[in-house]
């Protein structure tokens, strides 16, 4: 079969979820990670329909891409107004992407119960609005919105609306089950008939509204589509979008359809848990291929075969995916994971090395406690090396205390902190406000610091999330808080878990400065 094509619109779509919203940092992050993943497509947003998705296209322009193109999306212009006029379609040319999306209407009553247009008119603004984009834009595709209930309800004038498309030439027309209430029989045989009839390259974009978006992208896929839209971990409004961790892995691994390489398919497990720590939700341990429960036995009959074949009860490899095998009983993996993560950071261990042990089982402890280590790479470095005595100890906390103090209902509340740490022999004792406890404890640490470590001047924190593990204790819940901080050169992420948030943003902090300072190669102060 045919290389299918990835476009993914986790940017857009799946911030449509009541659950999810990305900052212009998060949506620029997260599009390095698809890259990294081999996603031919990003999908950034919506730039004439609101200031965070017109901030990410500007501030895109200045990112480089390997593998992957961003899109712009928005729809057809108005039926009184031409596309040179439009100012949704000016905001997609002004958007400057190489590639532009735009979506028009396929379901007779759209045109005429919502838009008070008639069906003529409707064919002439997808042409024209495909017309005027073509001459003006590397790539365009045109998503072809409520296709399948328009074709079960009007087939005549469904296809009508992709002939007025196709006879203006877009790059590719995509085929959408909108609503998400079709079946996976019914794709099959609608998308061999468009097939039939039109000369175009066909997409497929399918909601999760009758849970089988996945299945119904894979007939589409089988019955000649070569584009699919998805989202990672099948984010988006309702029930979701088609999920894209799922489905890359079952035409890489299943159909054998090239789409991303095996070795960027290893990233999948950690681009799909990337996503859900910047989007602040809890990762679904039992999504399959990218799940922590994914491949993880329990006691009995399955453990005993899955240790002398994994076969027996595992679909893949997990590793295909980036993921691995656990035994919930006795867990007996995560040595490798160990190994491969350490020589990753520049350290030699042999499998043998007792210190592999210990450090499997801090992890598991950790884990268990709450902590989370996708997204927080630099607290599990420092992990490592303490086990491994190779962190050297910059600074000793000996006390901080934090006021956060409103003295009426007509002043904003005051944040002090005061801190004592000693580097060496010296003794610093120190305090400093700031916009809350936690920004006023960061404030208090760098002035204790920096006349030690000047160095600190250049870190800066880009990012704080705080996330209650459980809600059963109210405002007592554990949470755990993750942290991104930068530098001119690189970013990474730390994490903390405590019942005190404070203590927690505290663990998450001060993994951030030693981070810094090991990756400065500062060993002591003199």
């Amino acid at each position: 079969m045919e290389a299918v094509e990835l476009y993914d619109t986790t940017l857009r779509d799946g911030t449509q979820s009541e659950d999810i919203s990305f900052t212009t940092e998060d949506k620029i992050k997260i599009a390095h990670r698809l890259d990294d993943l081999g996603i031919h497509y990003i999908e950034g947003g919506w730039p004439g329909s609101n200031p965070k998705d017109a901030d990410f296209f500007d501030r895109v322009k200045t990112h480089r891409f390997k593998i992957s193109r961003i899109a712009a999306f928005g729809s057809t212009c108005r039926a009184d107004i031409p596309p040179e006029k439009d100012a949704n379609i000016q905001a997609l040319l002004a958007a400057e992407t190489p590639v532009i999306t735009i979506f028009g209407k396929s379901w007779d009553i759209h045109p005429l119960n919502a838009m008070n247009i008639t069906l003529e008119q409707n064919l002439e603004i997808i042409f024209e609005s495909i017309r005027y984009l073509k001459s003006r834009v590397e790539t365009l595709i045109y998503d072809a919105e409520h296709f399948f209930d328009g074709y079960k309800h009007n087939r005549e004038y469904a296809m009508k609306t992709l002939q007025a498309a196709a006879a203006a030439r877009p790059d590719c027309l995509v085929l959408c089950d909108t609503n998400g209430g079709c079946l996976p029989h019914e794709i099959d045989r609608i998308v061999r008939e468009v097939r039939q009839e039109v000369n175009l390259p066909l997409g497929i974009h399918c909601h999760n509204d009758s849970d089988v978006a996945v299945a119904n992208t894979l007939v589409a896929i089988q019955a000649g589509a070569t584009h699919v839209q998805g989202t990672i971990n099948g984010y988006g409004e309702r029930c979701g979008n088609a999920n894209l961790c799922s489905i890359i892995p079952n035409l890489v691994l299943k159909m054998g359809i090239p789409c991303v390489g095996e070795d960027r398919l290893k990233k999948l497990v950690h681009v799909s848990r990337y996503v859900s720590e910047l989007a602040n939700v809890v990762h679904n341990k039992h999504q399959p291929y990218v799940g922590a429960s994914a491949f993880a036995h329990k006691g009995g009959v399955h453990v005993s075969a899955v240790r002398k074949d994994s076969s027996t009860y595992e679909h893949i490899s997990p590793g295909k995916v980036g993921n691995r095998q656990r035994v919930l009983v006795s867990d007996l993996s995560g040595a490798s994971n160990i190994l491969y993560k350490a020589k990753e950071f520049g350290i030699e261990l042999d499998s043998k090395d007792e210190r592999v042990q210990k450090i499997v089982r801090q992890l598991k402890e950790l884990e268990n406690r709450g902590y989370q280590f996708e997204g927080a790479e630099a607290s599990f470095e420092l992990l490592m090396d303490k086990a491994l005595g190779i962190c050297p100890e910059y600074f000793e906390l000996m006390g901080y205390r934090v006021i956060d103090e409103r003295k009426s209902t007509r002043n904003p509340p005051f944040s002090e902190a005061t801190i004592m740490i000693r580097v060496n022999d010296r003794v610093e004792h120190t305090a400093a406000i700031g916009n809350g406890p936690v920004n006023a404890l960061d404030n208090a640490l760098r002035k204790a610091l920096e006349r030690f470590y000047p160095e600190l001047k250049e870190l800066k924190l880009r990012d704080f999330k705080v996330r209650v593990l459980s809600g059963d204790a109210g405002t007592a819940a554990v949470t755990r808080v993750l942290i991104e901080s930068g530098d001119r050169d690189s970013r990474w992420g730390t994490v903390g878990v405590s019942g005190n948030i404070i203590q927690a943003s505290w663990e998450a902090l001060i993994d951030s400065i030693v981070y810094k300072l090991k990756k400065e190669r500062v060993v002591g102060v003199s």
